[in-house]
């Protein structure tokens, strides 16, 4: 970890912070139809326009960071999402349909430029671990903010926990003015070749990297039903919420605890075997549910599998994303990493609801096999051509190995 920058440690100390204050994602559905009084549906149509405008966002952010600058962007659309967030108490519910999604809209723009902002400021080579240190404080962030956010319900109202959201955004976009370089972490307009190539001329060069994209897309839809499907399914079978909570509280303990040390561990290891591992182990987990027996022990099963697959499959593939991502085009590789990785808070709860609505037995065999093919995938990338899969040591180490 020694090889990460200062200014790293500070964005990721920071994420923490808006982490910690976001309960949006959390209570948005409970707020809007209590205290605002909407219908199922209406809640519905609204959280489903602001998780588009979310996706949106991180597909399309990398653009604006390549074009104006990474540092400007993410301060931009922090201070957006912010001031967003912090209005919603006080928008009408008719608008609540606009301005929610492009608060949204503005936070996953910033998704981009966060990633590209550490691809930059990493040595190459350390960029796993650094991408592991952002997940590590933001997951702990999480892990704080639910409790947090109910004892401000609770105490105070539903209101100020979009207010504290928003609060939180604006403040994290003065921090980064602070601590990020005035005139670092992107490249000038003037520096690209006029004939570098562009975007999707750069990822047709690089199959391996389109490969990861479309396994990464499957993993995360089919890893997100563990927060739509998997609950009604534990239900359905006699397994309480307690039982669902302490499965949820554990994984994320235990990706708090381990995913540093294995990124290090691991970090002179060749990415793709273990990001196809990783995804490979997502799909089994599901097939341990496939068994339709011992559900309570299946779901622990199922749980520690996609747990340590997301240990081993999340950080690398973020990196080597940017490894292989021209300076030119950092922040669009960067968006096309971070819309696949997130498609499942769109995705997973449609298209999983409706197959187990109407073929429930066929879900988690579904689940298991897409994601072993998707893992599978990402291992036979390592026989395509120009294919670069070797672990990059930082300059430091490559100097003292070669001296």
């Amino acid at each position: 970890m020694k090889d990460i920058p200062r200014v790293v440690w500070l964005l990721a100390t920071g994420m923490f912070f808006v982490a910690a204050v976001s309960f949006t994602f959390v209570y948005l559905f409970v707020y809007l139809t209590g205290p605002r009084g909407l219908s199922t549906s209406q809640a519905g149509l609204i959280a489903g326009v602001g998780g588009v405008g979310m996706v949106a966002g991180n597909f399309t952010g990398g653009w604006f960071g390549d074009r104006f600058g990474h540092r400007r962007t993410l301060i931009t659309g922090m201070v957006v999402s912010g001031l967003g967030l912090a209005a919603l108490p006080l928008t009408p519910t008719a608008a609540l349909a606009v301005v929610f999604p492009v608060a949204q809209y503005a936070t996953g723009v910033t998704r981009a430029s966060n990633s590209a902002l550490i691809a930059f400021s990493v040595p190459e080579g350390s960029r796993r671990q650094g991408f592991a240190l952002l997940r590590f404080m933001a997951n702990l962030g999480v892990t704080v903010g639910p409790p947090l956010g109910a004892l401000i319900a609770t105490s105070v109202s539903y209101d100020w926990l979009f207010v504290a959201d928003g609060l939180g955004m604006l403040f994290f976009g003065v921090y980064a003015h602070f601590i990020l370089p005035a005139n670092g972490n992107h490249r000038p307009k003037g520096e690209a070749s006029p004939d570098a190539p562009g975007l999707w001329a750069a990822l047709r060069a690089r199959p391996a990297v389109l490969v990861l994209l479309a396994a990464i897309l499957v993993a995360d839809t089919i890893y997100r039903q563990q927060y739509s499907t998997l609950p009604v399914y534990l239900k359905d079978h006699g397994i309480g919420t307690g039982v669902y909570g302490a499965l949820i509280a554990v994984s994320g303990a235990l990706v708090i605890l381990l995913e540093l040390p294995v990124t290090v561990a691991l970090r002179r290891r060749a990415p793709l075997p273990i990001i196809g591992l990783g995804v490979v182990l997502v799909g089994l987990g599901f097939a341990a549910l496939a068994t339709g027996h011992w559900y309570i022990a299946a779901a622990v099963v199922m749980m520690i599998l996609l747990t340590v697959g997301d240990i081993l499959y999340k950080s690398p593939s973020t990196a080597y994303v940017a490894d292989s991502a021209p300076d030119h085009l950092q922040g669009r590789f960067q968006s096309m990493y971070a819309g696949a990785s997130i498609s499942g808070v769109v995705l997973a709860a449609p298209l999983g609801g409706v197959l187990y609505e109407h073929a429930p037995g066929a879900l988690w065999p579904l689940c298991a096999v897409l994601g072993v093919v998707a893992g599978a995938a990402v291992l036979g990338t390592q026989r395509l051509p120009g294919v670069r899969d070797e672990a990059v040591e930082p300059d430091a180490v490559k100097a003292a190995t070669q001296s």
